[in-house]
């Protein structure tokens, strides 16, 4: 592990020793079946090991988070879709912002648009996104008003990467735009969030809940890296992030065998569940963020040191705390 963590130092891009480490280890598949080759975790079980790899790099946590969690979409596809895509190896990732359109073409869809934050984008054979819903040239609405959209995989080489990832932290995430210009997909290479062709538990998550704790699990594993690897002569400065951290780690764990017993007994998700789980992560990853800027100050010209691991870790957490599933 030790060789991980010094493949992975402020490196801005995954050297192929740390993606050969991803493949052997199957680590993009944690929650994929094992039927289409992949680890079929339990939720449990695949926080941990989330949480275990953020804890030893943020980049490598996040990364494997994301790209993990965008094959997870393997639940929501038609099953001979699944077995297409999956025949070879498959890194899925992409972008859950609404950048761009799909214009119904028959039993195709044509697909433009520029999407921002695809995690991995370097690393991916295939591209998750959102789009919204054209019929002859004219926007389609919900019920409500809201945009119509739908989720599509489209293949790496349908896309062109925006090599525009310049951040402080989390920099082999390589979290670049790409653009789609004029493809044209089938309509079965798209799909529709919580709606499941897979039996396994994990796929009747609610997705919300699934990427609250997924998320929530790598901001408590680089806060652990952190107390890992702070120094400070009063010992008792460490005691409140030490607190956090092991109350985080509680209340998640009890959350995610709430979330297992529910998927296992096929209980539905109630809107008031998915809120408290979001609240309670939200405020756990606020908590987290206040002890260590507090712990910040008192660690030294080393913790300002670019080559230091605990800058790292620090630009690592922070660039991710800009992610908006807890800032809203």
């Amino acid at each position: 592990m030790q060789q991980l963590k010094e493949w992975c130092s402020d490196a801005p891009v995954f050297r192929q020793e740390v993606l050969d480490w991803i493949a052997k280890e199957n680590l993009w598949n944690i929650w994929v079946p094992k039927a289409f080759g992949g680890r079929e975790m339990s939720l449990t079980e695949g926080l941990k090991q989330l949480q275990s790899l953020a804890r030893t790099d943020g980049s490598l946590g996040w990364t494997v988070t994301l790209c993990s969690g965008a094959n997870f979409f393997i639940g929501n596809l038609q099953p001979e879709v699944a077995k297409e895509f999956f025949a070879q190896p498959a890194i899925f990732g992409g972008s859950g912002g609404m950048f761009g359109t799909a214009e119904k073409e028959g039993s195709s869809y044509r697909l433009n648009g520029t999407w921002r934050y695809a995690t991995g984008a370097p690393y991916l054979t295939h591209f998750t996104l959102n789009a919204k819903i054209v019929e002859n040239g004219v926007e389609q609405k919900n019920e409500d008003g809201s945009p119509k959209f739908l989720s599509f995989v489209i293949p790496a080489s349908e896309v062109r990467i925006i090599n525009d990832w310049n951040t402080m932290g989390l920099k082999a995430s390589a979290t670049h735009s790409f653009e789609v210009k004029d493809v044209l997909v089938r309509e079965e290479y798209g799909f529709v969030y919580n709606q499941f062709h897979l039996p396994q538990p994990i796929f009747k998550t609610h997705f919300s809940v699934f990427a609250d704790l997924t998320l929530w699990v790598n901001y408590i594993g680089m806060a652990e890296h952190f107390l890992e690897e702070a120094q400070v002569k009063d010992e008792s400065r460490l005691a409140e992030l030490k607190s956090v951290t092991s109350s985080a780690n509680d209340q998640l764990y009890e959350i995610a065998n709430q979330v297992e017993s529910k998927t296992e007994n096929d209980a539905e998700f109630a809107e008031s569940f998915i809120q408290e789980v979001h609240q309670a992560a939200s405020a756990s990853v606020k908590g987290l963020s206040a002890v260590i800027i507090g712990l910040h100050p008192y660690l030294g010209v080393n913790a300002s040191r670019e080559d230091a691991v605990l800058n790292q870790i620090f630009r690592d957490y922070f660039t991710a705390t800009q992610h908006h599933i807890f800032t809203r």
